[in-house]
């Protein structure tokens, strides 16, 4: 995901979206396990440090001002990409035989969530009585620290919001 000059908090989580979306067509039209699996990780981590920014600093930011089921779906759609990363983390793209298929059934479950956040989420935030340009700039630090956490010692096990003691 790139960094850029101070941009607004939408605008910050667009640009993420779009960096994921590349690094998912990378993939596609990638050759070889080595790549593929490497493509995948670095899915992953930036979904990761953007699912985390999100669920740490944008939601609670929403909360009580947007409408309450797009948050919840969210966290949902959230904990379900988080046990597929989960796996994804787990496997070796040259001995799971599902490796590509779990990457694609993500990459579907991202742009349906991208779609959703973009149409529905963000019109009503920007309508919101909502300090963007800060939110921003928290968002734009949290995913640097993350970043540089998650490039150190790996992805962490996720943490779900919205299931109760699922073993992965």
């Amino acid at each position: 995901m790139a960094e850029s000059k101070s941009q607004d908090a939408i605008a910050l989580l667009k640009e993420d979206h779009r960096a994921v979306e590349k690094l998912f067509e990378e993939f596609e039209s990638a050759k070889g396990a080595g790549r593929k699996e490497k493509l995948a990780r670095q899915i992953c981590l930036e979904l990761s440090v953007h699912t985390k920014i999100e669920e740490e600093i944008f939601y609670p930011a929403c909360d009580g001002k947007v409408e309450e089921d797009l948050l919840k779906e969210a966290f949902v759609e959230h904990d379900s990409a988080k046990l597929l990363m989960a796996e994804i983390e787990a496997g070796n793209g040259q001995s799971d035989d599902f490796f590509d298929a779990k990457v694609q059934v993500l990459s579907e479950q991202i742009e349906h969530h991208v779609e959703e956040e973009e149409k529905e989420l963000f019109p009503e935030v920007r309508k919101a009585d909502i300090d963007l340009a800060a939110l921003g700039k928290q968002l734009a630090q949290r995913k640097k620290e993350l970043m540089s956490e998650y490039k150190g010692s790996g992805v962490p096990e996720p943490e779900l919001t919205t299931m109760d003691e699922v073993s992965i």
